[in-house]
C-alpha cells in the first residue's frame, strides 16, 4: 500500500482521476451492511456483514408480493407492478418478464384488525419450467419459462381475488382459493373446473398441497386451518381454531408436519405454529418472538441447517430461524428499511429468498462459521 501511495503521488492528474473513478465503482458494488444478531443469552447486537453485498438489477419496480423457487438457479416473483418475473438469482439477471394480469396488488384495512396484504400468489410445478400466478384481477394464469411471454392457460371462475394456489404432486390438478369463500379444483390439461366447494366465512389466505397425498392444506381469515381431500373436495379435518387470522401454511417435504402463521401486532399473535399432519393432528410447538404479522414460514432442508429448523419472515422486517423441536429462536436477521417482509422461499441448500415491501428480493445465505447465522449477500 505504501508503494502504491508513492507511485500515486508522482502520477499525473489524469491517472489519479482514472484510479479514483475505478475505486469509486468498485466500492459502489461492494457494500458492507449491518445485521441484528440475537445471542443465546437474549442480547441483540449489531454485526457488520463480513462479505461484500451486491445490488443486482431489480426484478420489480414496486413492492414484491411473493417469491418462489422454480429451480436451484431461477426464482419467480410477482408484485404490485402487475408483472411476473423469472430471475436468475445466481447471476443477478432477469430471465423473462411475463405480463397478463390487469390488476395491481393492493392492501386493505378491516375494522378491528391490522392491515392485511392481499398478495399475488405463485405456485410452481414440481421439476418443471411451468408455474401459475394469480392477482386481484381474479384470474389464474399458467406460464412456461421457455415458452411465450403470454400465458399458456387461463383459469377464470372466482368472484373475488384469488388468494391461494396449490399444484398436485403429479401436476395434473390445480386448486385455487379465494375471498369468495370457495375452493375450485381444476384439470390443468383442459383448464376446466372439475370440483367446487364453499364454506361460509372461509376467506382463503393460502393453500399448500401435501406431498404424495391427495390432501390440500388451507388457512383462512376465520382463524381456521382446514385439510381438504381433493377426491370430491371435502373437508377431511379442521385443526383447533387459533386466536388470530392465519396468513400462511407450509407442509414439510415428508408430508408429516405443517406450519401455519398468524397475523398480529405488538407481539400479540404474530406466531408460527407447528402441527402434526398424521393421525393425532395436534399442535406440536409454537414459535413466538415476532412483533408483527408473520407472513411466511418454511422448513429448511437438513443440508442447509444441519438440524431440524424452520424460518419465518414477518411484517416487522425480521427473518428468524427456530429450533423446530424446542421452539427456541436460534438467529434473528433484521432487514432494516425493507418494510414488511412478504414472502420466504428456499433457494438451494445454502440460500433463502425473501420478498419485501420496499427493497425488492433479498438473497440470504446460511453461514456456519460462527454457529447458525444468516447473511444478506444480495438484493434485486
Amino acid at each position: 500500500m505504501l508503494l502504491l501511495r508513492c507511485h500515486l503521488k508522482r502520477a499525473p492528474p489524469q491517472v489519479l482521476c482514472r484510479f479514483c473513478a475505478v475505486m469509486g465503482k468498485l466500492q459502489s458494488k461492494l457494500k458492507h451492511g449491518t445485521y441484528k444478531y440475537s445471542r443465546p443469552d437474549g442480547i441483540i447486537e449489531d454485526r457488520i456483514q463480513s462479505k461484500a453485498f451486491q445490488e443486482y438489477t431489480p426484478a420489480h419496480v414496486d413492492t414484491v408480493s411473493v417469491v418462489a423457487a422454480l429451480n436451484s438457479d431461477v426464482c419467480v416473483s410477482g408484485g404490485k407492478d402487475k408483472t411476473v418475473v423469472a430471475y436468475n438469482w445466481k447471476t443477478g439477471n432477469v430471465v423473462k418478464r411475463f405480463r397478463g394480469h390487469e390488476r395491481e396488488i393492493t392492501k386493505s384495512s378491516q375494522a378491528g384488525t391490522p392491515e392485511l396484504f392481499f398478495l399475488e400468489q405463485i405456485a410452481c410445478v414440481h421439476k418443471s419450467n411451468q408455474f401459475f400466478s394469480a392477482s386481484r384481477d381474479r384470474m389464474v394464469m399458467m406460464w412456461d419459462l421457455h415458452g411465450s411471454s403470454q400465458p399458456r392457460q387461463q383459469f377464470s371462475g372466482h368472484a373475488m381475488v384469488v388468494t391461494g394456489l396449490a399444484v398436485s404432486p403429479d401436476s395434473s390438478q390445480l386448486c385455487t382459493g379465494s375471498r369468495d369463500n370457495t375452493l375450485l379444483l381444476w384439470d390443468v390439461g383442459t383448464g376446466q373446473c372439475v370440483e367446487r366447494a364453499s364454506v361460509s366465512r372461509n376467506l382463503v389466505t393460502h393453500l399448500c398441497w401435501v406431498p404424495r397425498e391427495p390432501y390440500i392444506l388451507q388457512t383462512s381469515e376465520d382463524k381456521t386451518i382446514r385439510l381438504w381431500d381433493s377426491r370430491g373436495l371435502q373437508v377431511a379435518h379442521i385443526f383447533p381454531t387459533k386466536q388470530h387470522i392465519q396468513t400462511y401454511c407450509e407442509v414439510s417435504e415428508d408430508g408429516h408436519k405443517c406450519i401455519s402463521c398468524s397475523n398480529g401486532f405488538g407481539g400479540e399473535g404474530c406466531e408460527a405454529t407447528l402441527w402434526d399432519l398424521r393421525q393425532t393432528r395436534t399442535r406440536i410447538c409454537e414459535y413466538k418472538g415476532h412483533f408483527q404479522t408473520v407472513a411466511s414460514g418454511v422448513f429448511l432442508p437438513r443440508a442447509l441447517a444441519l438440524m431440524p429448523v424452520i424460518a419465518t419472515s414477518s411484517h416487522d422486517s425480521k427473518v428468524k430461524i427456530w429450533n423446530q423441536d424446542t421452539g427456541a429462536c436460534l438467529f434473528t436477521l433484521s432487514l432494516d428499511g425493507s418494510g414488511p417482509l412478504t414472502s420466504l422461499a428456499v433457494g438451494d441448500t445454502i440460500s433463502l429468498l425473501c420478498a419485501s415491501f420496499r427493497r425488492g428480493i433479498h438473497l440470504l445465505r446460511v453461514d456456519h462459521s460462527r454457529g447458525l447465522e444468516l447473511r444478506e449477500v444480495a438484493a434485486f
